[in-house]
C-alpha cells in the first residue's frame, strides 16, 4: 500500500544546485525558477489516522534524529522527514521546517539578484489565485539584512498556504488540505527552518553540509526525543485534546486545536509532562517587520490575485477588486478564526 503522501501530493522533483558555498549558487535560469509552493510531501498530525479514501489504511509519519539523512536543497527521498517530539521545541515538522529552509535561501539569492539589476519581479504560480513576488534591495543593505529580509518573505509565504488551505486549496484535486490548516506545529516549523537557514547561509561549508549539521545541534539543543515510539507516545499524550482518531483524513475535524497567533513570538506546544526538566521553552521570534526603520513594504511586495475559493468581498467589503497583499492577512486570519469558532475548532491567537 503507498503512503498517504503518494496518493495525495505529487512531488515536484527540483532543479539542481551547484553548491559551492554559504547558499545555493544559482545559474541565470535558476534565479527566475522559484521552488514548488510545496516541496517536501509532510505532515498529518496524529497516529494511526484512518483515511476515508483508502479502506484498511493507517497514517502516521513520525522519524526520529538517527532516522533523518542529509538535507539536499528542494528535497531527497533520503532525508527520511516526518514529526518528531522535542522537549523544548514541541512537535517539529522535517517536511515544514525544510521547505522553509530551502525557500529562504532561495529568497536570499533573489535579493542579491535584485542588489545587481534592481526590481525584479518572479511569478510564484498558482495558490487560490495568481500570486507574484516585486522585490528591490538597495546594494547598500547589509549581509544580516538580507537574511531577515529573506526569512520575511518566505514566512509570508508559509502563512498564505495555511490561509489557502483554509479555503480549500488543494495539491491533488478533490482532496482538502483544511484539515492540516495551522495546525499547531506548522508556524512553529516554519519559523525554526528560517533560522537555521540564516545560520547555514552564513556557514564556510557547502549549504546542504552546513544545514544537515545545523539540523542535528538543533534537535540535540532541544532535546528531540530519541525514538519514533516516544514521538508516538507524546502525541498519544495529546489524542482527544490537539486532535483525535475519531475523524478519518480528511475530515477537517482531526486536529481538534489550532495556531492563528502567527505573528508573534512563537511558543512550541508543549506536552504536559514531557518538557525539559532543565531548560526553558525555546520561543521563535517572526523575522523583522522593518529594516533600519524602513518597512519592508519598501523592499518588497507580495501580490495575491484570488480566485472564489477566498470571500474577499466579506473580508474586504470596500475593495474593489480581488486583490490581496501581506499586508491583508492578519485580516484574513481574524476571519478565519471567526469560521473556526462557528465550526466548534478551537484555537490560540
Amino acid at each position: 500500500m503507498p503512503g498517504l503522501r503518494n496518493i495525495w501530493i505529487v512531488i515536484l522533483v527540483g532543479l539542481t544546485t551547484n553548491l559551492l558555498a554559504k547558499a545555493p549558487t544559482f545559474t541565470e535560469r535558476q534565479y527566475f525558477n522559484h521552488p514548488p509552493r510545496i516541496i517536501r510531501a509532510c505532515c498529518a498530525f496524529g497516529t494511526d489516522l484512518k483515511v476515508s479514501i483508502v479502506h484498511g489504511y493507517r497514517y502516521t509519519q513520525l522519524t526520529s534524529p538517527e532516522l533523518l539523512g542529509p538535507h539536499h536543497y528542494l528535497g531527497d527521498h533520503n532525508e527520511n522527514n516526518g514529526i518528531i517530539y522535542t522537549r523544548r521545541g514541541g512537535f517539529l515538522d522535517l517536511g515544514h521546517l525544510r521547505d522553509l529552509i530551502d525557500w529562504t535561501a532561495y529568497l536570499y539569492n533573489l535579493e542579491k539578484k535584485s542588489q545587481q539589476t534592481g526590481e525584479i519581479m518572479i511569478h510564484l504560480g498558482f495558490e487560490s489565485g495568481e500570486k507574484a513576488l516585486v522585490i528591490k534591495v538597495p546594494a547598500s543593505e547589509k549581509e544580516e539584512d538580507l537574511i531577515a529580509l529573506a526569512g520575511r518573505i518566505a514566512y509570508d509565504l508559509s502563512i498564505w498556504h495555511e490561509i489557502t488551505s483554509w479555503f480549500g486549496a488543494c495539491a491533488v484535486p478533490l482532496v482538502s488540505e483544511k484539515f492540516s490548516s495551522f495546525s499547531v506545529e506548522d508556524a512553529y516549523s516554519n519559523l525554526l527552518g528560517i533560522k537555521m537557514a540564516g545560520e547555514a547561509i552564513k556557514s564556510e561549508l557547502p549549504f546542504d553540509q552546513a544545514v544537515t549539521l545545523i539540523i542535528s545541534k538543533t534537535l540535540t539543543d532541544l532535546e528531540a526525543v530519541p525514538s519514533k515510539e516516544e514521538s508516538y507516545n507524546a502525541m498519544e499524550a495529546v489524542r482527544d485534546i490537539w486532535w483525535t482518531r475519531k475523524k478519518h483524513l480528511p475530515n477537517n475535524h482531526v486536529m481538534m486545536e489550532r495556531e492563528l497567533g502567527v505573528y508573534k513570538t512563537m511558543a512550541p506546544w508543549l506536552v504536559p509532562g514531557w518538557e525539559s526538566k532543565n531548560k526553558t521553552p525555546f520561543l521563535i521570534d517572526v523575522p523583522v517587520q522593518t529594516l533600519d526603520g524602513v518597512p519592508l513594504t519598501e523592499f518588497y511586495t507580495l501580490t495575491f490575485n484570488l480566485n472564489n475559493k477566498i470571500p474577499v468581498k466579506r473580508i474586504f467589503p470596500d475593495r474593489s477588486n480581488r486583490m490581496v497583499t501581506q499586508n491583508d492577512f492578519s485580516k484574513i486570519i481574524d476571519y478565519i478564526g471567526i469560521l473556526m469558532l462557528k465550526n466548534n475548532i478551537f484555537f490560540k491567537m
